[in-house]
């Protein structure tokens, strides 16, 4: 009997749970793991695309950085206004992405081996989707906890996902090959970007709409106050942004129509339009993958390949014995392989976050006919080819290498190539040439390799230690130190390089005529800190008025983060020599 009185018919309430059940019970059938079991006969090379579909999706978060402009600019949008995010606040959107994908990584390596990958999958395409979308309306509506929640934490969510949802199942169908199958599993991953670039510059620029124009810096009267800038338009005081000709390399975007005074909030840096497209084609993309995705039968054997007998070189250190994944836990080598991959990404992650804009910081001002805005942008689409080359290349390479002496190139090579980074910066701005531009872009490309590298080299260190048994679940905890490095590096990027601005900044206001300094930001030195704060002064208009000879530090704003990486690296290098064959008293036994 309900409330109101009415009786219900108990044959309704066995109708309603018969109908629910008809449709749940379908729908779980579809995405089960029984579903999609193979044998022998299916061609394990049809298992590859789907992966490196799903991976070319989300490895798109390595392209992060070209939203970083376009993000500190969506009210000025030709350059930062006021009340627009900072560039450590919109980096920080990358970090709780992938905190959130090692994270999430940690539990869902476990889950696909029990529910398979069609799954894991599904959820990915709903998480990484509609991450995007609820972004494009943070944007809209100016609220940066949007962002964070939509890409950050939903989006990471569905990164994690679709990370771990091919990687073990491809080892599985490549016994024989199982650096090769690691690589080919996260190759889209690297790749992603090197897509995704070209396609998201496209549309932010298809999307862009340049503000209100008002005139030259001269012909517009403004007023300064709180550091802000105003302008009178159509009998109101509105705020304005000045776009001076030293931004312009890596500030203004084509379309807008002049240097000078715009109208902050009248025009659109087109990144809203850009997630909202994005967030509906990955979510297709990836929802198809899914349901082509195999898995082999358990046991499964490539014809014609016998497992090779246990190998405790230092060299190949491979085993046929199983751990569980709890048991891994217990053991040292998965903390050091943990130490390795957390200090390797942490190094060249911080990187990625900043990429864009590290490139048109150190070389637009010094080789202004070079590098400009669409220089910047293929150098983020250079560092996703580089990436995905690096996941093939050294992941084929450890199947001969051993992973151990692979991990070490890693290491040992990039400390030197990270030192190297610093010398290019200061020699540019001594020496204006072309061959410090090459020599930073050759040491960055090496760098991302060893970058993707580490991440295709480590699932096959695992299957080496651990055995493939437990390997997925293994690994998804072990992406726990992609969270941890996801926090590190754009943390110590972006914090060394606001010290480094900020003390700059400083000693050029210093060098500045006080008079200038007023004629140009409408307020004294004194209240340097404000106008900072609300960008009206930049080190890029502070180089516009200091004295003739004045050595611009902008390329040298990132050295102390070299330095840091380097010695990251050197740490990780002594894990990785440290480590030893898997005690046998952590083996399954038979």
């Amino acid at each position: 009997m309900s409330r109101s009185g009415v009786r219900i018919p108990s044959s309704a309430v066995c109708i309603s749970t018969s109908s629910t059940n008809s449709v749940i019970q379908p729908m779980a059938s579809l995405l089960s793991k029984e579903r999609i079991v193979r044998g022998p006969e299916f061609n394990r090379w049809l298992a590859v695309p789907p992966s490196i579909a799903v991976h070319l999706c989300i490895g798109s978060v390595y392209a992060w950085s070209i939203y970083n402009p376009a993000l500190i600019e969506v009210l000025g949008v030709t350059t930062g206004a006021a009340d627009d995010w900072t560039l450590r606040q919109v980096v920080w959107i990358f970090s709780v992405a992938i905190v959130f994908t090692g994270l999430t990584a940690a539990f869902a390596g476990k889950w696909v081996e029990d529910v398979g990958p069609r799954m894991v999958c599904v959820m990915a395409a709903c998480f990484w989707g509609g991450g995007y979308i609820i972004s494009s309306l943070g944007v809209t509506l100016h609220q940066l906890w949007l962002i964070y929640l939509g890409y950050g934490v939903i989006g990471g969510i569905g990164l994690g996902l679709g990370y771990v949802s091919p990687v073990s199942n491809l080892i599985r169908w490549f016994p024989d090959r199982r650096g090769l199958a690691a690589g080919m599993a996260i190759m889209g991953f690297g790749g992603g970007a090197m897509v995704a670039v070209p396609l998201k510059e496209f549309f932010l620029q298809y999307f862009y709409r340049a503000p209100q124009y008002l005139g030259t810096a001269d012909a517009v009267d403004m007023i300064t106050h709180s550091g802000r800038r105003f302008a009178e338009v159509g009998g109101q005081l509105k705020e304005v942004v000045v776009a001076g000709a030293s931004e312009a390399v890596h500030i203004l975007t084509p379309g807008t129509e002049a240097l000078g005074v715009y109208v902050v909030g009248t025009g659109s840096a087109g990144v809203a339009q850009t997630f909202l497209f994005f967030g509906v084609v990955y979510f297709l993309v990836i929802m198809v993958s899914a349901f082509l995705y195999r898995v082999p039968v358990p046991g499964y054997k490539p014809r014609g390949w016998k497992p090779p007998v246990d190998r405790d070189s230092s060299k190949q250190m491979i085993s046929q014995k199983d751990v569980h994944i709890d048991q891994a836990l217990k053991t040292p080598q998965f903390y050091q392989v943990w130490i390795i991959l957390c200090l390797n990404v942490t190094a060249g992650i911080g990187i990625i976050s900043v990429a864009k804009t590290m490139m048109t910081e150190i070389f637009s001002n010094t080789l202004p006919d070079i590098v400009d805005v669409a220089f910047a942008a293929t150098y983020v689409l250079m560092i996703g080819m580089f990436n995905m080359l690096g996941r093939i290349i050294w992941a084929s390479a450890s199947d001969k290498l051993g992973r151990r002496n692979t991990c070490s190139i890693f290491c040992l090579i990039g400390f030197l190539l990270y030192l190297s980074i610093p010398v290019a910066a200061h020699q540019v701005n001594l020496n204006p040439s072309i061959f410090w531009l090459l020599m930073f872009y050759a040491a960055t490309m090496i760098i991302f390799t060893f970058y993707g590298g580490v991440f295709a080299t480590v699932p096959a260190y695992l299957a080496d230690l651990f055995g493939t048994r437990y390997v997925g679940g293994i690994y998804g905890r072990l992406l726990t130190a992609w969270s941890v490095a996801g926090l590190l590096g754009p943390l110590v990027v972006t914090s060394l390089r606001d010290r480094s601005l900020m003390a700059e900044i400083n000693r050029l206001a210093k060098r500045v005529s006080p008079d200038e300094f007023v004629k140009t930001f409408g307020a004294g030195v004194n209240d340097l800190e404000i106008l900072v704060q609300n960008k009206t002064v930049t080190l890029a208009k502070l180089m516009n008025i200091a004295p003739e000879g004045t050595v611009d530090p902008t390329s040298s704003l990132y050295n102390s983060t070299m330095y840091v990486m380097a010695g990251l690296l050197i740490i990780a290098l002594i894990s990785n020599l440290l480590i030893n064959p898997v005690h046998e008293k952590h083996h399954i036994k038979d």
